[in-house]
């Protein structure tokens, strides 16, 4: 594994990674580490993981210096042990479970996408078979963007890697569930977007009068649902 760790503002420090896999490995360590509320980790104010990097901030710039030396720490050990603590995305070596207390999110969706049968196609699976693998093992949060309270949810069957559209459409429903690559994600509002559609939810994924405002966050899992 190689890493690097960048400043990012006064308050701010950036760990560079090599993939979504080594984001989600340090994401889960700090959890875990943050739990314990030990110094230096109860001054990070908030850990914001993306594809490739995982951002750290804290709440007084006086206790930069000592989190991004603990981070270091941190990935100096996990790449000494990283080939078994890490699974490739999509192959697991081991499963990463919820823990102790974790969010899990449940959502109901109506598997009537467009693409539905499109999916089952490229993934050589039946539509119910789609949707069994769909609903048949909880989503991780992995992290957030496009738009806001859109979230890329991992960990899921897979059977379900499938390319995106080869056209994207120039407006995808509100709560439309989709598949990309390894990805799954809902769409929290109108949006041009290219993924397979093979559902629809009602949840609203993004509320600024909610606090918080976006339903999927980091971290957090989500079970899929039939809806009848």
């Amino acid at each position: 594994m190689t890493w690097r760790l960048l400043p990012a503002g006064e308050r701010g420090v950036l760990a560079e990674l090599d993939d979504l896999d080594a984001v989600l490995t340090l994401d889960a360590t700090l959890t875990t580490l943050a739990a314990g509320g030990d110094p230096p980790w109860h001054a990070v104010e908030d850990r914001v993981p993306a594809a490739r990097t995982l951002l750290l901030t804290v709440r007084d710039p006086r206790d930069l210096g000592a989190v991004t030396d603990a981070l270091g720490n941190v990935l100096a050990a996990l790449g000494v042990h990283f080939e078994a603590a890490i699974r490739p995305l999509g192959r697991p070596k081991r499963r990463l479970e919820p823990h102790t207390g974790a969010e899990v999110v449940e959502l109901a969706v109506h598997y009537d996408g467009p693409d539905l049968a499109e999916v089952a196609r490229l993934c050589g699976l039946s539509a119910d078979e789609v949707v069994a693998a769909h609903t048949g093992r909880l989503w991780r949060v992995g992290f957030a963007g496009f738009a806001p309270g859109f979230a890329y949810l991992v960990d899921g069957d897979p059977r379900l890697r499938t390319p995106r559209r080869t056209e994207p459409r120039t407006a995808v429903p509100a709560g439309s569930v989709g598949l990309a690559g390894a990805f799954s994600g809902i769409y929290p509002r109108s949006s041009p977007g290219g993924w397979q559609l093979i559902g629809r939810t009602d949840a609203a994924l993004f509320d600024v009068d909610r606090d918080p405002p976006a339903l999927l966050r980091p971290g957090a899992w989500v079970r899929f649902v039939a809806a009848p």
